[in-house]
């Protein structure tokens, strides 16, 4: 634990990091929550016709969707952190 320290200490985020990540996080839940609306609605449509390769499809674009959007705010929250962390070294 403490080599794992040394060799990349922890960061304590300031509330404005804080408040950006939270926003972040607000904003890709919307945009999940809102592909997932749209697609479980296409799902249920194939469902009613009869239509299984195309709910195998809806299903895997979901999954694939879903991914995207996750490694997307991963990225976003990553980098916030980074740059905030660099402007603050930036004004000392």
């Amino acid at each position: 634990m403490e080599r794992l320290e040394k060799e990349s200490p922890t960061q304590e985020l300031t509330d404005a990091q804080k408040a950006e990540l939270s926003e972040l996080s607000k904003v890709y839940e919307a945009k999940i929550a809102d592909k997932e609306l749209f697609l479980n609605r296409e799902i249920a449509k194939a469902e009613e016709a009869g239509e299984f390769e195309q709910i195998e499809l809806l299903t895997k674009q979901l999954a694939s969707d879903r991914k995207v959007l996750e490694e997307e705010l991963a990225q976003k929250k990553s980098e916030a952190v980074s740059y905030t962390h660099l402007r603050a070294h930036e004004t000392r």
